[in-house]
């Protein structure tokens, strides 16, 4: 249970980060290297850190994908949450849908939980399994006919086509379930100030609804900051649990010659 509220966070969070119905400009989003660093909260409460890290192109089967990470860890002493997750995405090259999905969760000092999930295109299915301290626990096997994002890929499909400006729905996959999620393209212009940034930064706002519901409540209407420029960075983010308003926020970057753009 533990394993699926980690990845639905993680894939919450790309959510929440999705299309801005900014301008039609020039996108340029996997940029190997790239490093963005995240703080979740919740009411001024810090909770811990997300890092997505973008990697150099692989062959994956014969064809050239991308390949991201991201690692989620809570902050030592928070009541009842113990986080710590690697993920990585095989992402197409057109950057609209994963191959494939790998995700590791620490269970205790010296287990892990690791799942696997082959998005078998080509024979119309998603192949599933978890294991849990190297023992196989459970394999799924579903029809399926979509193209369809986990968590990481989802971050990055967000930020390439930022442009559009309508409301769309998109495939999800929540654990070994997909879901809808409903994304309006507002395209509207704001300033957003951050303790790690010095001046007020220029982004675009959007929101949206999460048609489907995992621990704790992750479901519901959200709403993000993306910077207004190629790199379509997130900048900040809110979503809804059973208590209220999350926000994620982000406080480190690496981007080979990005800085934030300047709002007016």
């Amino acid at each position: 249970m533990r394993f699926a509220f980690v990845k639905t966070f993680l894939l919450s969070m790309a959510i929440l980060f999705a299309f801005s119905g900014a301008t039609a400009q020039k996108t340029v989003v996997m940029k190997p290297g790239e490093e963005l660093e995240y703080e979740v909260s919740f009411y001024n409460i810090k909770l811990g850190k997300i890092r997505v890290v973008t990697e150099e192109s692989v062959d994956y089967k014969g064809t050239k994908v991308y390949r991201a990470k991201a690692y989620m860890d809570s902050y030592s002493g928070i009541p009842f949450v113990d986080l710590h997750t690697i993920y990585s995405s095989w992402i197409d090259p057109t950057i609209s849908f994963s191959h494939n999905f790998e995700g590791s969760m620490k269970m205790d000092a010296t287990r892990w939980a690791f799942q696997r999930i082959v998005f078998d295109y080509a024979n119309e299915q998603i192949i599933n399994e978890k294991w849990e301290d190297k023992v196989q626990i459970e394999k799924l096997i579903t029809k399926n006919t979509q193209k369809v994002n986990d968590g990481c890929s989802l971050f990055f499909l967000a930020r390439q086509y930022a442009g559009m400006k309508r409301t769309v729905k998109i495939p999800t996959l929540i654990d070994t379930k997909i879901g809808t999620t409903y994304i309006n393209f507002i395209g509207k212009k704001e300033n957003v100030s951050i303790p790690a940034n010095k001046y007020p930064i220029r982004t675009v706002y959007f929101d949206g609804r999460a048609d489907w519901e995992g621990i704790y409540g992750l479901s519901g209407k959200f709403e993000g900051w993306f910077s207004d420029d190629e790199a379509r960075v997130p900048i900040r983010a809110k979503m809804n649990v059973y208590v209220g308003n999350v926000v994620i926020e982000l406080i480190k970057w690496k981007r080979e010659g990005w800085t934030p753009p300047k709002g007016t």
